[in-house]
């Protein structure tokens, strides 16, 4: 079946799936393979589930033409169903990566847009080589904007990503210390990242940019189509939106008014910042991008703050990356409260410079005035200038258990890997 025999039949579908336990009446599914399963095994369990259809690659679980579609390679049509899909809809691609707050940038873009106009976003975190198809597949006729969010560990994967996508506006949150391993170093994150600005400037496309980067301003310098924000009055950026905290939240102040956000930590200015740009770029009026940012909080553990007893938890173990766990160390410091305890978890995914940059956050937190500071995990574990420090999950649980926080402030922050949420049920 050619590309656009299939792309018809998912018109006629409710739309795609890659998992049976998700499977709604009239879905396509495509039956993918991975380390540890093959999708093919499950063709008729999609089909008694209320599958339409089942994409395969394996002749073998080939049941009747209505019902069983064979290919080549199930991922490479899924990938290539979602760009002929792309290509078929009016919607505006707006991609966006970076090594910090894609997910809450993403999220406040989507907010403060869908005001105005009919908008999707990526959902969760489907932002690589299959979540990204699946989030453009979400694209209906009457979508005017798809905000799509691109993760990547290593190089050449966004510009992949872009060839999917195709975005015509872009955005890249910042540079930062993140899968170090994987792209080869800091620099190799900068050249990894920097393939969205590549997509863009190369089919003269649209980028917004935060002009307080340094490292954004000067890759930019010679390119024509940008659009800049900054948080300083006195730049020469397109648009100035000043930032302040207000009762422990991130308020914006634009064209005489002001946004009070749902969100802590002075790093999350610029997420709000460029919310606040892109809507205004696209002529959303002021009381709808207000609406949109006040409307957005915080789930699924990045940067929750959770009321839980007499304790106040900031729970932000989505993930963690040496440039994160800084600022929000660095913001935690500047929060009110008299007892202050730290729980961080390893950073993963830094390769050789692991160590070194662990033991850094070590020396780092020495500055700051809190109550405790408590590592969990392996890297953490052999740094030095420490006291409490467990190896594994049971370790530290006894602890926290027996020290019995009250009436306190708590950091938990960590990689995914480390599930830090787990504390909660301690706490």
């Amino acid at each position: 079946m050619n590309i656009e025999k299939l792309h018809q039949l998912f018109l006629e579908s409710s739309g795609v799936t890659t998992d049976t336990r998700n499977i709604k009446n009239n879905n396509i599914f495509f039956a993918l393979k991975g380390e540890n399963f093959n999708g093919n095994t499950f063709t008729q369990e999609a089909l008694n589930q209320g599958a339409k259809a089942v994409i395969i690659d394996e002749e073998s679980y080939y049941l009747n033409e209505e019902t069983t579609i064979v290919v080549e390679d199930v991922l490479k049509t899924l990938q290539k169903l979602a760009n002929y899909h792309r290509n078929q809809c009016n919607a505006t691609i707006i991609s966006l990566t970076g090594s910090n707050g894609k997910t809450t940038t993403k999220e406040l873009i989507f907010h403060a847009l869908k005001e105005n106009y009919n908008t999707i976003a990526t959902q969760g975190n489907l932002n690589n080589h299959i979540g990204v198809p699946l989030s453009l597949l979400q694209i209906k006729e009457d979508t005017q904007f798809a905000i799509i969010e691109m993760g990547a560990n290593h190089q050449k994967e966004i510009e992949f990503l872009c060839s999917i996508a195709e975005p015509d506006y872009g955005y890249i949150t910042n540079f930062g210390k993140a899968h170090l391993e994987g792209f080869g170093g800091f620099e190799g994150v900068i050249k990894g990242k920097s393939e969205l600005y590549t997509y863009l400037t190369s089919n003269n496309k649209t980028i917004f940019y935060n002009y307080d980067d340094k490292i954004q301003r000067e890759k930019l310098s010679s390119y024509h189509k940008t659009f800049s924000f900054s948080l300083s009055n006195e730049s020469e950026a397109d648009i100035q939106i000043e930032t302040s905290i207000e009762n422990e939240f991130i308020q914006a102040n634009f064209q005489d008014s002001k946004i009070t956000s749902n969100l802590i930590g002075f790093y999350n200015s610029t997420n709000i910042a460029v919310a606040i740009t892109i809507a205004n770029y696209f002529n959303v009026p002021l009381d709808q991008i207000k609406q949109g940012i006040e409307n957005y909080a915080p789930t699924n553990n990045r940067s929750q703050i959770i009321q839980q007893n007499s304790n106040k938890i900031i729970l932000d173990a989505y993930n963690a990356n040496p440039t994160s766990m800084q600022a929000a160390l660095n913001n935690f410091d500047k929060t009110a409260g008299k007892e202050k305890y730290v729980i961080i978890g390893d950073m993963l995914e830094l390769g050789n410079e692991a160590s070194k940059e662990h033991q850094e956050i070590i020396n780092i937190t020495k500055g700051f005035h809190f109550n405790k500071t408590i590592t969990l995990g392996k890297i953490f574990y052999n740094c030095d200038g420490q006291t409490e420090k467990f190896e594994d999950f049971e370790g530290l649980k006894k602890y926290i258990s027996q020290l019995n926080i009250k009436n306190s402030i708590i950091l938990i922050k960590g990689s995914r890997g480390m599930k830090m949420e787990r504390l909660l049920e301690i706490l």
